[in-house]
């Protein structure tokens, strides 16, 4: 049996259904107008407000409580230029040899092409690395579990924090991604996960017609 020192009480407070509910249905509003935007103006963020969204971001459940990850936060602009260089090797790369005639027919809806510049448009890019095993402060390197599924999950926690704030996000996954590890000098038990780019839209900006499947077709419910 756990010593009473490992476990604390549960903080929650129970709500009522009505409650529940509403704030249920409030939420859903909120998230259904997140959308993955291309066109950033270069306004600054606050600096509490990404603290605070990878703060959220933090609390994501993960295997064994380690904790696999680490959030590069880049609003240097020389740094976003390299970084913006290297990505767009590895997009011409996918879109003239890389990429199947039906991923590219996928693609061709959302308007994308090899030319990334809202990485450097984008006041803030937010490198989420994977980190394959922790490296304590004696040196030892301690396995992580479940990783992906780990990281994946406060990657989408971070993107609901930062829209509830008022910004907008980009998932962006150039493959590979090493060069993510090289210019942002990270260790070698770290992997590049994702680009998150980071931001206001600008005034004018546009995103492609699409549509969200519906509850019946995401979901089943067994009663």
């Amino acid at each position: 049996m756990a010593n009473s020192e490992a476990f604390v009480p549960l903080d929650f407070s129970p709500q009522e259904e009505v409650a529940m509910q509403q704030q249920a249905r409030d939420f859903y509003q909120l998230m259904s107008k997140r959308r993955s935007v291309r066109d950033f103006s270069d306004k600054p963020i606050p600096a509490s407000v990404l603290e605070d969204a990878i703060l959220a971001a933090g609390t994501a459940p993960s295997g064994a409580n380690m904790q696999p990850w680490h959030f590069v936060v880049v609003e240097n602009s020389a740094i976003k230029a390299k970084i913006r260089e290297a990505a767009e090797v590895e997009e011409r790369e996918l879109y003239e040899n890389r990429a199947s005639k039906e991923w590219l027919d996928a693609l061709a809806p959302l308007g994308t092409d090899a030319n990334k510049p809202f990485l450097e448009a984008a006041p803030a890019l937010i490198a989420i690395f994977l980190k394959k095993a922790t490296i304590d402060a004696e040196g030892q390197k301690h396995k992580n579990y479940y990783t992906s599924e780990s990281v994946g999950i406060a990657t989408g926690v971070l993107i609901t924090a930062l829209h509830q704030a008022g910004l907008s996000t980009l998932t962006h996954t150039p493959s590979p991604m090493k060069f993510l590890t090289e210019i942002l000098q990270r260790p070698s038990n770290e992997r590049p996960f994702l680009l998150l780019v980071v931001g206001y839209p600008t005034e004018a900006a546009l995103v492609p017609n699409i549509q969200r499947l519906p509850l019946s077709d995401i979901a089943t419910f067994l009663k």
